[in-house]
């Protein structure tokens, strides 16, 4: 009886075990993707900000209408 109780907990340790290891190669992934994600949100927020420099001064028209210009050739 006691050596099935040794098995029994050994068997469950071993699962522990494997699924602490599943864990922790989970987290590393989701690491490396939110490494990613952080690094995409850095370049857009500086797009963004060259972007916003170069639109007009606040007194300006902020939106030109294509119709408004006149095509090459004219």
């Amino acid at each position: 009886m006691e050596s099935d109780d040794k098995q029994s907990i050994q068997a469950r340790l071993t699962e522990l075990e494997i699924k602490a290891s599943f864990a922790e190669d989970l987290v590393e992934e989701l690491n490396q993707v939110i490494i990613r994600q952080q690094a995409q949100i850095d370049l857009l927020i500086r797009e963004v900000t060259a972007l916003k420099l170069q639109q007009p001064a606040e007194g300006g028209p902020a939106l030109r209408s294509l119709r408004d210009e006149l095509p090459p050739h004219y």
